[in-house]
């Protein structure tokens, strides 16, 4: 550190967010930091955010810096601390499995995993994870630092030539060129770009969750892998808190539910991520689309439908063609020299209508809406139920407006966004989603780039968002509102989206006519509060574990006789509650009574109605609601209100 320390200038300025500012010598690091200014809380930091930049605790800072302490309850923090889990997991593999082979090991969203190929013989089953984690916890108990080591392309080639590596030396191939470091812990080390933990101290309670398949690079030429999903916490609580969650998740898991309540139906006779609709998980969408449908209504949407193909030059021009290549369905040669795209995006299709004719000023805002059915090629080890599926819908609208007009809209975008998610009572964290300047997959002028993430935090700021700002999440043509929702069990989901476009309107040449007589370009903003509905609804299950609320239940009541003389008054009432709008049934059949408020129980029905010779004699009703038991006798007057007041968006939090 010494060399590193006398250079231009003997000292640094280090200001800590939210904080002051202090001088320390060049190189100093952040373990020394912490230690110096904030002891108490050198044990939870898992590392430092530099200028924008993640670094290990044990990385020299050599410039002047702006810095943010990370711990686990930091985004950052758990993606370090879950990123070291893995490398944890790695060394206990290699003991007690000599000769295997390592791939990738990320952190995800909620943990982490490491591809591997086993050694020759060896087999891994779930049976196997207990004694994995019981190493893990030995090793995690000798408390020894992630040390980083920089070394040249060649040495780090070298190595993985010496210790055959097929898989690192393929990442290393598309390395060529970039700083190569690696990662050790004891008797370990894996190429890595980092960051981690200071010691594998902290790593103490950790589960492995399970095993799967997956072939390398998710490519079904390249040889199957054996993939160990895991997790750790730094404290035994929230291993206990995270356990009890996960199982109450699967309690909730949409594909069990989508089953049990005839919801979907997913068929490899029909292709894998290609959801089929049943009666009542069509009834729920659609009721979806109505709310969302007549929201927009109010709001000056105009209603479109657009092909499920277009022309590939469509694409191209775009730019989503080849950009989205690796997830696109091939391309259909119908005739020669005519090429088509199943539809992977609906904007470019909507451009269409706005150049479709002369456009002045005076139309504009454009709002265009639509729920546009979309296909994306994803990775079979990718799908799951309807959260990832293959061809999805989206409530897609894009708003063609005058430059003066943007902030504006966004701000009524925002606004119909949070209304959609009160809705669901589902809280949401705003993520501002702009570019990496160090990336090259953006496309336009820098200076409108520039231009639409000023006026989309000028937006965020004088609506009074609280947000995070996401580097390297932008779309490639323009920067983002990303809406990030948090479900009963405090999952987070990325779900709705607002984003700001200067690139189309120039690719496409999309004009008006300004009121100065002379053409001028649009601003585009893409919109979609739900995202995808397969998502939307498969999150949306397990938000409500099934009970759904009134308004959106496909089945509302249903009608129980206690025996076949109430018949007639049963259908009598079915038929007087469906002609007034609401989703009834009736159970005719000669089943007991307790086994008929069973079965409707297990379909989640929120009202049971009961005829009994006393109810038919009173012309009343005797009310069950699911999971709450008994709620007496009604009218059928008294009934009525009682629905039309639930039978509203959001009326179950009053309800």
């Amino acid at each position: 550190m010494a060399e590193i320390v006398v250079r231009e200038r003997e000292s640094i300025s280090i200001h800590i967010q939210g904080g002051p500012s202090t001088e320390f010598p060049r190189g100093v690091t952040g373990q020394y930091i912490v230690e110096t200014l904030f002891p108490d809380r050198a044990s939870q930091i898992v590392g430092i955010e530099v200028n924008g930049t993640i670094y290990d605790l044990s990385r020299p800072i050599l410039e002047d810096a702006v810095v943010r302490f990370l711990t686990f309850d930091d985004p950052e923090g758990k993606q370090i601390f879950w990123h070291s889990s893995a490398h944890l997991m790695a060394e206990a593999l290699e003991a007690l499995y000599p000769g295997i082979k390592f791939a990738i090991g990320p952190p995800i969203e909620q943990g982490f995993y490491y591809d591997v190929e086993l050694p020759e013989g060896a087999t891994l089953t779930a049976e196997d994870l207990p004694r994995i984690e019981e190493k893990m916890r030995e090793l995690a108990c000798r408390a020894v630092p992630f040390e980083r080591i920089e070394v040249s392309w060649e040495e780090a080639v070298r190595y993985y030539q010496e210790h055959w590596n097929p898989y690192k030396l393929e990442i290393l191939e598309e390395l060529r060129g970039q700083p190569i470091t690696f990662y050790r812990q004891g008797n370990f080390i894996d190429l890595c770009k980092g960051t981690h933990v200071p010691s594998t101290g902290m790593l103490r309670y950790p589960k492995l969750l399970s095993i799967a398949g997956a072939y390398w690079r998710g490519d079904s030429r390249k040889p199957m892998l054996t993939r160990i999903y895991g997790i750790c916490f730094p404290e035994r609580v929230q291993l206990e808190e995270f356990l009890r969650l996960r199982e109450e998740a699967e309690r909730r898991d949409h594909r069990k539910l989508g089953r049990e309540l005839e919801l979907f139906l997913l068929t490899p006779a029909v292709g894998p991520g290609l959801p089929i609709w049943l009666p009542n998980g069509t009834v729920l969408r659609r009721t979806l689309e109505h709310f969302l449908r007549q929201e927009q209504l109010k709001r000056g949407y105009h209603e479109v439908i657009t092909p499920h193909i277009g022309n590939l030059e469509l694409y191209k021009t775009s730019g989503h063609y080849p950009y989205y290549a690796d997830s696109q369905f091939p391309p259909m040669a119908l005739e020669e020299h005519e090429q088509y795209l199943l539809k992977p995006m609906n904007c470019p299709h909507h451009h269409q209508i706005y150049a479709s004719k002369p456009r002045s000023y005076r139309e504009l805002p454009l709002r265009l809406a639509e729920f546009g059915t979309v296909y994306r090629y994803e990775q079979s080890g990718e799908l799951n139920g309807l959260i990832r599926v293959r061809g999805f819908t989206q409530d897609d609208a894009h708003i063609y407006c005058a430059p003066e007009q943007l902030k504006e809209e966004i701000k009524a975008v925002v606004e119909l966004t949070q209304y959609v998610f009160r809705i669901f009572g589902m809280p949401v964290d705003i993520r501002l989603s702009f570019r990496d300047e160090n990336a090259a997959k953006y496309g336009g002028d820098r200076a409108l780039w520039e231009r639409a993430q000023r006026e989309i935090q000028e937006v965020a700021d004088e609506l009074g968002l609280q947000y995070t700002i996401g580097l390297g999440e932008a779309a490639f043509y323009g920067p983002k509102i990303d809406f990030i929702v948090r479900d009963a069990l405090g999952r987070r989901w990325q779900l709705g989206t607002i984003q700001v476009d200067y690139v189309m309107p120039e690719r496409f040449r999309l004009e008006y006519i300004g009121p100065d007589g002379q053409p001028h370009r649009p601003v585009i903003i893409h919109r979609a509060p739900f995202g995808s509905l397969e998502r939307f609804i498969g999150i949306l299950i397990e938000h409500y574990a099934g009970n759904f609320p009134f308004w959106l239940a496909p089945v509302q009541a249903i009608v129980l006789p206690i025996t076949d003389a109430q018949h007639t008054a049963a259908v009598e009432l079915a038929a007087r509650l469906q002609a007034v709008g609401y989703r009834v049934q009736v159970d005719l059949r000669p089943e007991r009574l307790q086994r008929k408020i069973a079965e409707a129980e297990h379909r989640k029905i929120p009202f049971l109605l009961i005829l009994g010779r006393r109810e038919v004699e009173n012309a009343t009703v005797a009310v069950r609601r699911h999971g709450l038991g008994d709620q007496g006798s009604y009218s059928v007057e008294a009934l009525l209100q009682w629905f039309a007041a639930l039978n509203v968006p959001g009326a179950e939090h009053a309800g």
